[in-house]
């Protein structure tokens, strides 16, 4: 994995939000969206976040763009640090920076035509000459699947699944690189996902694309990811290839989220872990490790001490004092082994 070219680097990065307090008080605390977060994306992958809602999936995604701002920390992309840049510097990077928003009725000016919508992007790069602008937006309006006469509608006249290709459409518009797709399917319905998945599959294909894929159905990011990243109150807890957080999940959150995952194999059994009591708030996270006021495995480390993100050989992290030992991390690339064994059996 190390030999792969990255197109994203997090490095350490923090949204905060203050709570705003009385008249006297002041700012009463913090929302730790994000807190402390760090991994790569590569070229022409996809990696899926996934977590309980609320768990800074949405934040993380609108950070990167600098859609939210950033507390701390680093976005790198393609070597070029976004963090700091003024809004004409950042302009130009965002040319190849798109995002697929979750609402597409709410993501589309309802005032604007569809030829409109898509197009937008490109005049305001200034970009293409207008007969030239007009011929990539008839061409990207056919590549997701709608005819030419789609052009001169509102987006009132479509179906959900429809309002999500112009976006697609819109996204596309300007080259881009590296796609966040924010629960691009969860507002659509199931039979219409699989649609649009499929699409986002082909298009990655034939424009050598880089997706961020941000989901709370696990499902949906088993379908479509490479690798796959768990988030739990702001902090990733575990992340790695899709085969392997599906087959061998090591962080106790990641196995509670997986065993709630129906199985239509009755023959197969699972045990369904049940998890005690809420999510804590992101305004007043638990100290140490955020999963131990819910985690059946905690011991008195896990209350004081933060678990950073150890790898294994297949390429698997995971951020949990149960693995956090020399003798633990032995056993976790063990475990790794007989996996790799067992799926060549």
């Amino acid at each position: 994995m190390s030999e792969r070219e990255k197109i994203l680097e997090i490095k350490h990065l923090k949204t905060y939000f203050p709570i705003k307090g009385t008249l006297f008080k002041g700012k009463a605390g913090l929302v730790k969206a994000v807190d402390d977060i760090s991994f790569d994306v590569f070229k022409g992958e996809t990696l899926g976040i996934v977590g309980e809602s609320g768990s800074g999936k949405s934040t993380l995604g609108r950070t990167i763009l600098r859609l939210t701002e950033p507390t701390d920390g680093e976005i790198i992309f393609e070597g070029n640090h976004l963090e700091h840049l003024g809004n004409r510097q950042l302009q130009k990077h965002r040319q190849h920076m798109q995002m697929v928003f979750q609402d597409p009725f709410a993501s589309l000016n309802p005032r604007m035509r569809v030829g409109q919508l898509v197009g937008e992007p490109i005049a305001v790069q200034k970009i293409l000459s207008k007969a030239e602008r007009t011929r990539k937006i008839e061409s990207l309006i056919e590549k997701v699947g709608l005819p030419k006469e789609a052009l001169a509608k509102f987006p009132h006249e479509f179906s959900g699944g429809q309002r999500q290709r112009i976006g697609i459409a819109r996204a596309l518009s300007m080259n881009p690189k590296f796609i966040i797709a924010d629960e691009p399917v969860s507002a659509l319905d199931v039979s219409v996902q699989s649609q649009v998945l499929n699409l986002m599959l082909d298009l990655q294909e034939e424009f050598n694309l880089t997706y961020l894929f941000i989901s709370h159905d696990l499902s949906v990011v088993k379908h479509i990811s490479d690798r796959v990243g768990v988030m739990y109150l702001g902090r990733i807890v575990e992340i790695g290839p899709k085969h392997d957080i599906y087959n061998n999940p090591l962080h106790p959150y990641t196995q509670a989220l997986l065993s709630a995952i129906p199985i239509v194999n009755f023959e197969k059994k699972r045990e369904k872990i049940q998890l005690s009591g809420e999510p804590p708030s992101p305004s007043d996270p638990p100290t140490g490790c955020a999963f131990h006021t819910r985690c059946p495995k905690a011991f008195d480390r896990c209350k004081v001490e933060r678990p950073e993100l150890i790898h294994n050989e297949s390429g698997q992290q995971v951020a949990c004092h149960l693995y956090s030992q020399e003798d633990n991390k032995k056993i976790l690339n063990a475990e790794s082994k007989i996996l790799q064994l067992t799926k060549q059996s």
